[in-house]
């Protein structure tokens, strides 16, 4: 029977999957967004009621449960370091409070999988576990799904294990390679999350859900290369290299940042299996549909290579994100050395060009397509960012030809798109300010042309004095790098 579904971090990794499974089952779906302008290039966009709001303001989260029978908490505050626990904790009481009030009759929430609650975990699980116990004494029945590793394209997990695979034939590797883990494909746990809205008896309770191996990270990693078609690894582990190495290790090789890696790692330092088959019991036939790990990755394989990955685990805001900040004009009476300097960097391209090529070229731009110019000089700026804990370069495209309003490319993070006009990048670097990169396609004057130029505007506000250092030290360069990029686009546009 259809119901009325609230789903929380839509824009994440799961929830941006789980939105469309939902409409497919007919039922009437409900999403609540920090910035409503990240949905609006979803596929299923016009299918869905949006609410737009903080869940750490009770209004605006009261707003957002107002007539809903199933909430999805789908709400993950990962990198937010030492504050993780307290705005956890304060949103699931917000929900927990507000949803008991409007009658909601069932959380649904995804957590992590332990092997044991009594012990220490670590901050991210300590977490993830307190959010669950939150929701569950609510007083709203909540069926708490917890699971390990989770393979698809685009997660975290599944990218990390990619990537530390095929770039490392010979690998020093840290203990936790050799602790059991229980991985499921991303389409099992959605199935098992859209099965949790059908459910008619009162449940409140948590319950493991694993695919139907059970593998060390070593064996993931060498079934990986089998299936990928790559030589078997060579993996030698050492006790010494600590979860917070390990992240450093994971944030240089692969495209997962330690903030999000060290989370990761510290969640396998202990066996991750499910300790029991309760699940089962609510549904019975589930079980024999599960995918083996070979199948899962194999699945994700095809997807990325056909360039069909729906969403990624960068696609995720990051919690203390400022969303809605644009670049503006600073207050004229600000310092120089204060940091409200707003430095410009303005390019023209010369040559008039088909204005629908031309911005077919623009959308296109990085991950695989490059950034036409001197690519050895974006890898070495991605290196060094990836050397001080940033994105680097190597998160690349979720689409080899489109972008959506908040996803990641590169470095960078798509802050606003108008198609066929307009594209601002804003950077994701370790910087000492903050930069943005505007893509303007303006067409000629004369009507009915369909001939356009391409302007570049390079922005920079920097954070004191580091921040004027670092724009006079880089500011030669920009002829370089900016300067081809204004050439080669048009270029590349004509050739199409």
């Amino acid at each position: 029977m259809p119901k009325k579904i609230l789903v929380t971090g839509a824009t994440g990794y799961v929830g941006g999957r789980l939105v469309p499974q939902l409409l497919e089952a007919n039922h009437k779906v409900r999403v609540f967004a920090r910035n409503a302008e990240r949905l609006r290039d979803y596929p299923w966009v016009n299918d869905v009621e949006i609410i737009e709001g903080d869940a750490r303001d009770e209004d605006a989260v009261l707003k957002s449960v107002d007539d809903i029978e199933v909430v999805y908490f789908l709400l993950h505050s990962i990198v937010l370091g030492d504050k993780l626990s307290e705005t956890e904790d304060l949103i699931a009481n917000n929900y927990a409070t507000c949803a008991k009030s409007s009658g909601v009759k069932r959380f649904v929430y995804l957590g992590g999988m332990v092997s044991d609650e009594n012990v220490e975990h670590s901050k991210h699980l300590s977490s993830r576990l307190n959010v669950g116990k939150i929701l569950r004494s609510s007083g709203v029945p909540t069926i708490e799904l917890r699971a390990a590793v989770i393979i698809g394209s685009g997660s975290a997990s599944f990218e990390m294990l990619r990537y530390l695979t095929e770039r490392l034939p010979i690998m020093v590797t840290p203990k936790w390679l050799n602790t059991k883990v229980q991985p499921i494909a991303i389409r099992d746990v959605l199935n098992y999350l859209v099965g949790c809205s059908e459910l008619k008896e009162e449940i409140n309770n948590h319950f493991d859900i694993g695919g139907p191996d059970i593998l060390t990270y070593r064996e993931m990693m060498q079934k990986y290369a089998a299936i990928a078609g790559l030589k078997k690894r060579i993996i030698v582990t050492l006790p010494l290299l600590t979860p917070r190495l390990s992240s450093h290790w994971i944030n240089i090789v692969t495209p997962v940042p330690k903030a999000i890696a060290k989370p990761l790692v510290s969640s396998l330092t202990s066996e991750v299996v499910a300790k029991d088959q309760s699940i089962d019991q609510l549904f019975p036939d589930l079980r024999k549909k599960l995918l083996p790990f070979e199948t899962a990755v194999n699945l994700a394989l095809d997807r990325v290579r056909d360039d069909e990955v729906l969403t990624r685990w960068s696609s995720a805001l990051h919690a203390n994100e400022d969303i809605k900040q644009l670049p503006s004009d600073p207050s004229s009476t600000d310092p120089s050395w204060s940091g409200g300097t707003l430095y410009e960097d303005n390019r023209t391209s010369i040559n008039l060009v088909d204005a629908e090529k031309l911005w077919k070229v623009v959308e296109s731009i990085g991950g695989k397509n490059g950034w036409y110019s001197f690519p050895m000089a974006w890898q070495l700026r991605g290196f060094l960012d990836r050397l001080f804990g940033g994105a680097g370069m190597r998160r690349g495209r979720r689409d080899p030809n489109k972008l959506r309003v908040g996803e990641t490319l590169d470095f960078w993070r798509v802050e606003e798109k108008i198609d066929g006009k307009f594209l601002r990048l804003k950077a994701e670097m370790k910087l000492p300010g903050q930069a943005w990169l505007d893509l303007v396609v303006e067409n000629q004057d004369d009507e009915g042309s369909s001939l356009a130029t391409l302007k570049l505007r390079a922005t920079f506000r920097p954070k004191g004095l580091a921040g004027q250092l670092y724009w006079w030290s880089i500011r030669p360069f920009h002829g370089i790098v900016f300067g081809s990029m204004i050439k080669n686009i048009p270029k590349k546009a004509k050739a199409i």
